[in-house]
């Protein structure tokens, strides 16, 4: 395999960061494609466009098919640009390599190599030992993989990446004194929120928000602010239900709670043996967790979703104690914070349940990564500060 940089290029490749640029644009647009990655394949041919694709959902046509279909018969001796290196197995569909063999490519171009030990270096194998050229532009690594941070993590360290996400008034607070928090947000907040839920595998939240406040946390896509042509795009991310994820140590989740009620398939971690007389509906499925000072271990719950349920990204909903217990555990890889502009006093409920620090150096740094104005909201994502290594 041929890597090379933009400025590498010559005369006859010169469009290739165009047309890449193009394929990852793609990609991007795909809410989820989980438990696959999103990917995104633009085909040229003399210098034209003639063929375009995304992979929409596990299951449907990959990137690299949807474009070799638009295209037909002039796919033969087209380059194939793509954000991430072809697949070479046989999972829900045929692999991709085959599909490109098949259509006479001349070459392909990637912009990353895929994680998975099932594909990683065997997909760009699998052509090469079929005569066909393939090229790696660098430049384009980075954005290739921050289309994917869920899907790379999970295949390099076994973990989901973990969005925690959060509402809060200007004087960082979630509720009054009295309990009462609907709504701190405005309504374009809460439809920013549906699309978090679109893009995630599951959504995690714990007995005591189910208890207190009783929610859904189902994706409601109709919500979601999107154009025609990003609606049409996503058509299957939005028809699917994240997976609802509670965690409940002692197992106290009503069977009539409107987490289960809801459409789509719900997991109840717990640390104790499901009694005889408590039935659960057929959605429902509980998995007995190991303990972390007598709760659910949080470490086990991510190896599990990432392991057993191939979650990719996993968007945590729930109270001050739980998510300060993410936090403070090193499981977050990202704060997303909604900031309403009005005050609620210093009685009302604190946004996170943090005790024992005794000096500055015991805090738990963040680094903003993006700001922006969300209806008449802030939305602030962060990122924990890693501590320098000595």
């Amino acid at each position: 395999m041929q890597t090379l940089s933009n400025n590498e290029l010559n005369e006859a490749n010169i469009d290739w960061p165009v047309n890449m640029r193009r394929a990852i644009e793609l990609a991007c647009n795909v809410i989820t494609a989980t438990p696959n990655p999103r990917v995104g394949c633009v085909l040229v041919k003399d210098g034209v466009v003639i063929g375009e694709g995304w992979h929409a959902a596990a299951g449907e046509d990959h990137a690299e098919v949807m474009a070799l279909n638009n295209a037909g018969e002039r796919a033969h001796g087209a380059t194939a640009l793509v954000s991430l290196e072809p697949c070479s197995h046989t999972g829900r569909t045929g692999p991709c390599t085959d599909a490109l063999l098949e259509a006479g490519v001349a070459e392909v171009v990637i912009a990353g190599i895929d994680p998975d030990p099932k594909v990683s270096g065997k997909g760009v194998a699998a052509l090469e030992g079929a005569g066909i050229a393939v090229v790696h532009l660098v430049d384009f690594e980075g954005a290739a993989r921050a289309i994917n941070p869920g899907y790379i993590k999970r295949q390099q360290l076994g973990l989901p990446y973990v969005c925690c996400k959060l509402a809060m008034s200007l004087d960082g607070r979630t509720a009054l004194a009295n309990g009462e928090s609907k709504w701190i947000s405005s309504a374009a907040a809460r439809a920013d929120v549906q699309k978090q839920r679109a893009r995630s595998s599951a959504i995690v939240t714990g007995i005591g928000t189910v208890l207190a406040d009783d929610p859904s946390l189902n994706l409601r896509g109709e919500e979601l602010d999107l154009d025609p042509e990003s609606r049409a795009h996503n058509k299957m991310s939005l028809a699917r239900q994240p997976l609802r994820v509670v965690l409940d140590s002692h197992l106290r989740t009503p069977a009539a709670a409107r987490i289960i009620a809801a459409d789509g398939e719900v997991l109840i971690y717990t640390v104790k043996a499901v009694p005889k007389d408590q039935a659960f509906p057929d959605n429902v499925e509980v998995v007995r967790a190991t303990k972390a000072a007598s709760r659910v271990s949080l470490q086990f719950v991510l190896e599990s979703l990432a392991s057993k349920f191939a979650c990719n990204e996993v968007l945590v909903e729930a109270g001050s104690t739980l998510s300060s217990a993410f936090i403070q555990a090193g499981l977050v890889d990202e704060l997303l914070v909604y900031i309403a502009p009005r005050l609620l006093g210093s009685d009302a409920k604190a946004l996170f349940d943090l005790t024992g620090l005794q000096s500055l150096a015991d805090s738990v740094d963040f680094e903003v990564k993006d700001l922006d104005k969300v209806g008449g909201d802030i939305r602030v994502t962060l990122v924990p500060v890693c501590p320098a290594v000595d």
